[in-house]
């Protein structure tokens, strides 16, 4: 008897895993650390001094940059097929010399005049379509991870906004020209290359978005 309840329980066991979601936020010691000033050369002037004429915007690691996120995209597609077929087929001997009038060709074969009649059609109608639509408007500030040879700066950003015991969760990652920062130290999502956003939620109205555990295994291993 127990052996038959250890599916059972099994399954109970995997209905009451809770799946978790690690956000990964970003250390202050992460964070590049100041080199320490040097006036071996008789300058007080150093490489980190900010310049009079410089401008504000990122370029080196660990420099920051805010990434207006405008995202619109849509998509349809429709599709529609018919076909259709019919074809026939009649053949016969009207004349053989003088049997298909004979009472015993009609009696003991076929009536020669119609040795093959038939008949076929077949059709199809085909029809479908499919439309989507996402629009995300957010701003978040990222920080540079690295410069890559070419001067482009690989940018991370992350926000978690949490209220009322609801997280949602905004994570950047891509790669940014310079030529592209405006002089506000700003840049718009669609010049992001190799850009990876994601938007999600985590909390008890998420929870509710999605079906209970053991719908979801039916759902997996219902075969119809």
């Amino acid at each position: 008897m127990r052996y038959a309840l250890l599916p059972l329980f099994i399954l109970l066991l995997a209905g009451c895993a809770v799946e978790k979601t690690d956000i990964k936020t970003a250390g202050f010691e992460d964070i590049t650390q100041r080199p320490a000033a040097d006036y071996s050369s008789g300058s007080i002037w150093q490489s980190t001094s900010a310049s009079l004429t410089e401008d504000m915007k990122a370029r080196r690691r660990g420099d920051t940059l805010t990434i207006v996120i405008s995202e619109t995209a849509s998509a349809s597609k429709a599709a529609k097929t018919g076909t259709s077929r019919d074809s026939s087929v009649n053949a016969g001997i009207t004349n053989l010399l003088g049997l298909e009038t004979s009472s015993f060709a009609k009696n003991n074969f076929a009536d020669l005049a119609s040795l093959i009649k038939a008949s076929s059609g077949s059709s199809f109608n085909g029809a479908g379509n499919t439309s989507r639509q996402e629009n995300l408007n957010a701003t978040i500030t990222a920080r540079v991870m690295d410069v890559q040879a070419n001067g482009n700066l690989m940018i991370e950003g992350r926000r978690n906004i949490k209220v009322n015991d609801e997280d949602q969760i905004i994570v950047l990652e891509g790669v940014v020209r310079t030529r592209d920062i405006s002089p506000d130290n700003t840049v718009n999502s669609i010049y992001v290359a190799d850009a990876r956003i994601s938007y999600s939620g985590r909390g008890i109205i998420s929870d509710q978005q999605s079906p209970g555990w053991l719908m979801g295994i039916f759902n997996k291993i219902w075969p119809f």
